[in-house]
């Protein structure tokens, strides 16, 4: 009877346990994201904000939501009502200006009371360089709001994707890109792009590098069969600061690629040859 009884009780200790790992995990955390708010943050830039206001209403679909200030943010956060896609500044190491915006998904909880540097981070996506949003920025953006929901919902369903955002977004890129017309503009390649690198490039009959003008024009129109490229890097980039370089499908709108690199002297932001000369073959 005593091992019978030592035995349950170290079965209901591990069930215990295991029952608060659970708890504590990126995807056991989600699962009430549906049935909260999102609270959208506007910040003082009203340019990124008017996007943002219209972008969400046109996409936004996988919670009930509203608009709030920083203000009123500042008063929610501790609440765990509510979800929060917030704009924030980074500063990379070196920087001495804010590198790059990123909007984020963050949970309500009363750890926020210590800065929204303890609150849950669900996913952040870079939207523009801190020291000036462009018209190419807000051209964007829906995109990036409906990639919140996507990563979201299906890091609800599974912990891999939950923990591993660039992994996700990046699954099958090289095969999304199979037979597609990939569009990247001139001024998103790296200068680390040599003269012989661009003629090996242009070899490429389904890579096309073009003026930003008229990648944002297949983007904007909806072009079937096409990947338009886009790089996101502070105004002011020097080294030790991150680019972003993203892809999104024309005719859906959706992001399908999202990797990084840390800026050096002789790797400056924007597209390298070596993650060009096989797309599209």
């Amino acid at each position: 009877m005593k091992k019978i009884i030592l035995s349950f009780l170290t079965l209901a200790v591990s069930l215990s346990l295991f029952a608060q790992g659970q708890v504590s995990t990126r995807k056991h955390r989600l699962l009430d994201f549906p049935d909260k708010m999102t609270m959208v943050v506007l910040s003082e830039n009203e340019v990124l904000s008017a996007a943002l206001r219209q972008e969400v209403i046109n996409v936004w679909t996988a919670t009930t939501f509203e608009f709030c200030t920083l203000e009123q943010f500042e008063k929610l956060k501790t609440s765990d009502k509510y979800y929060f896609l917030v704009p924030v500044e980074s500063r990379f190491k070196g920087e001495e200006e804010p590198g790059i915006t990123l909007l984020t998904l963050v949970k309500g909880g009363p750890e926020a009371a210590k800065g929204i540097g303890e609150m849950h981070e669900v996913v952040s996506l870079p939207i523009g360089a801190a020291m000036g949003i462009s018209e190419r920025d807000l051209l964007y953006l829906g995109a990036l709001v409906q990639a919140f929901q996507d990563f979201t919902q299906e890091a609800m369903k599974s912990e891999a994707v939950a923990y591993k955002m660039s992994t996700w977004f990046n699954d099958g890129f090289r095969k999304t890109a199979e037979g597609k017309e990939i569009y990247i503009a001139q001024e998103d390649l790296s200068s680390a792009c040599s003269p012989k690198d661009l003629e090996k490039l242009k070899g490429n009959p389904r890579l096309h590098l073009v003026e930003a003008d008229e990648a944002d024009e297949v983007y904007r129109n909806g072009t079937p069969g096409a990947l338009v490229g886009y790089v996101i890097a502070p105004f002011l980039p020097g080294p030790g600061s991150l680019c972003y370089k993203l892809f999104f499908e024309a005719d859906t709108h959706r992001l399908c690629y999202l990797e990084r690199h840390k800026i050096t002297d002789k790797k400056s932001e924007g597209f390298l040859p070596s993650e060009l000369k096989s797309l599209g073959k």
